[in-house]
């Protein structure tokens, strides 16, 4: 087994570990509209213990947003790693509204001034002068007024409080309008074992840009934790996952067929569906979500495990084919 190399947040971007910590679930429960678009009740001393972990262990990229707990999980970040900012990264994000008293995030806004406005409260709970990587969240935002919100952040990086952007968005056509500025660095989409958009990812690499996967671990699919009889609580953005009959049974059956394969050198499923990842293309930083600190180090020990061989790349493409 040869250890995951280190990754570029693009061809002249800061030198960050190949698995990075997504925040989102340690934001805690917070609602849109009334439906949940948190991950539950989370334990705040274990998420700063988890965080804290993730550094010990070699992690140095940290990847949240503003809307996360509706700030919470920027506050995390800060109360955890706030000793260590000059040897990590951050990443957020704007673009979603939220209220930090009710953990209420009703909606959406791209206007520049919101941007600008965001970007403070960012910079405020995260006690830094500076983020590292700042992502627009909107990813299906108006063609129309692109223009506009990459000018405010590149606004943003002239005033010293950014240092790089990217976009999160599994829209090709999005991310080419971003990837025209130097300062982007990095777009963020969902790319798993399962499936994601090739085209985004080829458009990353053409660039040489970090392709950021969400959902690396398809929101807890791929850790075999889940069958047939699984529930998940009402304040879970994943509640009314149907694992009898939904495209949630159906991905079961798909990783049961592909398990052997995952687990070769004696990863576990989670770590197989990480070194899949960083197998399939050089510019994945996979973001896998944690509540707990046993989580961070099964993702972590995973870089020790390294990619996939390219047989091993082939042999899943085979059975997936056939699933």
């Amino acid at each position: 087994m040869t250890k995951t190399p280190d990754r570029s947040l693009g061809t002249d971007g800061p030198t960050v570990s190949a698995l990075g910590m997504g925040c989102w679930a340690i934001g805690g429960p917070h609602a849109r509209q009334g439906s949940p678009v948190g991950w539950g009740v989370i334990d705040d001393d274990e998420s700063k213990q988890a965080l804290r972990r993730a550094f010990d262990l070699g992690v140095t990229f940290y990847d949240t947003a503003d809307v996360y707990g509706c700030g919470h999980s920027e506050k995390l970040i800060a109360a955890a790693l706030g000793d260590m900012r000059d040897q990590i990264v951050i990443a957020s994000k704007a673009g979603y509204t939220y209220d930090e008293e009710t953990r209420e995030a009703p909606g959406e806004n791209g206007d520049p001034e919101y941007i600008r406005w965001a970007c403070e409260q960012s910079l405020r709970r995260l006690g830094t002068d500076h983020l590292d990587l700042y992502q627009f969240h909107l990813g299906g935002f108006d063609l129309d007024r692109v223009d506009d919100v990459l000018a405010v952040f590149e606004e943003l990086v002239a005033a010293g409080k950014v240092r790089a952007i990217g976009w999160s968005t599994d829209s090709p056509e999005r991310a080419a309008l971003f990837a025209k500025s130097e300062h982007c660095k990095a777009i963020q989409q969902s790319f798993n074992v399962f499936g994601g958009n090739v085209d985004v990812l080829e458009l990353c690499e053409q660039r040489g840009l970090a392709s950021i996967v969400r959902g690396p671990l398809g929101m807890g699919l791929l850790t075999g934790k889940f069958d047939q009889d699984s529930t998940l609580p009402a304040d879970d953005v994943r509640h009314g996952w149907d694992f009898r009959t939904g495209n949630q049974a159906a991905s079961l059956r798909r990783l049961d067929a592909i398990r052997d394969v995952l687990t070769t050198d004696g990863r576990t499923l989670a770590q197989g569906a990480l070194a899949w990842l960083w197998a399939r293309s050089p510019a994945f930083i996979p973001i896998p979500g944690f509540k707990t600190v046993a989580q961070v180090e099964e993702n972590a020990a995973a870089l020790d495990h390294g990619p996939l061989t390219p047989e091993s790349l082939t042999q899943i493409t085979t059975i997936l084919s056939k699933s």
